[in-house]
């Protein structure tokens, strides 16, 4: 069931559970989180930030892979594909590529045209059926080029943009992407629980989630966090099967060089990852 994300979110926020918002980069994971999310009945996001986008050859070829693999695979539970980090001409592209939601990163800009850019792109989004995530505060570390401190958010400032209309908004509070280092000061609850209160009950986005503690995912998905983005992780245990499968030397058996067989113990590694996390995440059964 190819969805946007507005229900899916507003559900989760309800039910005192987030999504797992999993970065796709190739055929092998798109089939390794979508297998994970059908044998767990979770209802999933599939994501591609822009440069990701272009190593596949495009947003439509994302948007055709996810749709045909949906398809190929019988998956039943509720699957979006949305933009990661977009710019507001990504944004647009992948409206006509056929996505069904996208993500305005606007936190580069000062909060007056952050607020007019993403104003236009609500209307874009919601006309052609799309869902649309904006952004309040740089998160922390680098995705695709462009590098964040780990800003926190105003408070003030995320109710402006949630009032524009936007289905789910990222607001930083401490977190960053990519490992995390060892005197990372943790989330910043005070900060997640004053853009709660400010912006009337919107589903709220935790990007960087690789490398939290269990016990401030479970705080934060309690305060309102119903998206919560993985990717360094999948790269991680991606890297560490291949790594593994090589150093035993089982790419020189038999036809072991053969890319099906080389990738399929990263592809595997994926599909046990993702379980564990839409597991921590309480999506369990909720598709």
């Amino acid at each position: 069931m190819y969805v946007n994300l507005k229900e899916m979110c507003q559900k989760a926020r309800e039910g005192h559970y987030a999504i797992g918002h999993f970065n796709v980069n190739n055929l092998e994971w798109t089939q390794a989180i979508l297998q994970a999310a059908e044998e767990t009945k979770s209802p999933v996001i599939l994501s591609s930030s822009e440069g990701a986008g272009k190593y596949m050859g495009g947003f439509n070829v994302v948007a055709a892979m996810v749709k045909a693999l949906m398809e190929s695979m019988k998956i039943t539970v509720p699957v979006a594909l949305h933009l990661d980090h977009g710019t507001y001409d990504g944004c647009l592209k992948c409206i006509r590529a056929g996505f069904s939601s996208i993500m305005f990163d606007g936190s580069k800009y000062d909060i007056e045209e952050n607020k007019a850019k993403t104003s236009i792109l609500v209307n874009a989004a919601h006309v052609n059926g799309l869902s649309i995530e904006a952004e309040v505060g740089a998160i922390g570390g680098e995705e695709d080029g462009v590098i964040g401190m780990g800003e926190c958010a105003d408070p003030k400032e995320c109710a402006e943009i949630a009032s524009l209309g936007v289905d789910i908004l990222a607001a930083g509070i401490g977190n960053i992407h990519g490992k995390y280092p060892e005197n990372w000061a943790g989330l910043q609850f005070n900060v997640l629980e004053e853009v709660q209160k400010a912006t009337n009950g919107i589903p709220l986005v935790l990007h960087g989630g690789t490398g939290i503690p269990d016990d401030q995912i479970k705080k934060a998905i309690s305060l309102g966090v119903s998206k919560i983005n993985v990717n360094t992780d999948c790269q991680l245990v991606f890297a560490d099967a291949t790594r593994k499968y090589i150093e035993a030397g089982k790419d020189l058996e038999g036809k072991g060089f053969d890319p099906r067989k080389l990738l399929a113990p990263g592809k595997a590694a994926i599909v046990e990852l993702v379980k564990k996390k839409m597991e921590l995440f309480g999506s369990v059964g909720k598709a």
